[in-house]
């Protein structure tokens, strides 16, 4: 039987915390960032991390995850 791989991509961009919460970076931040677009404040907000929505949670968690 092969074995079963975790997604490459998911595990770039995921996070499992000990808690099991999951964190992902915010999109939004890689262009258009002068000032008549987005102001100081949003563009330092968009550089700290976000948790996954629960509801989605339980996928990404099997992305990430090596399945047994």
């Amino acid at each position: 039987m092969p074995k079963q791989k975790s997604n490459s991509a998911a595990k770039k961009r995921f996070t499992v915390l000990p808690s099991g919460k999951i964190k992902r970076g915010q999109q939004g931040h890689r262009h258009k960032l002068n000032a008549s677009i987005k102001n100081r404040k949003r563009k330092n907000n968009l550089t700290k991390g976000a948790y996954v929505f629960e509801g989605e949670a339980k996928s990404v968690k099997q992305l990430v995850q090596k399945q047994k």
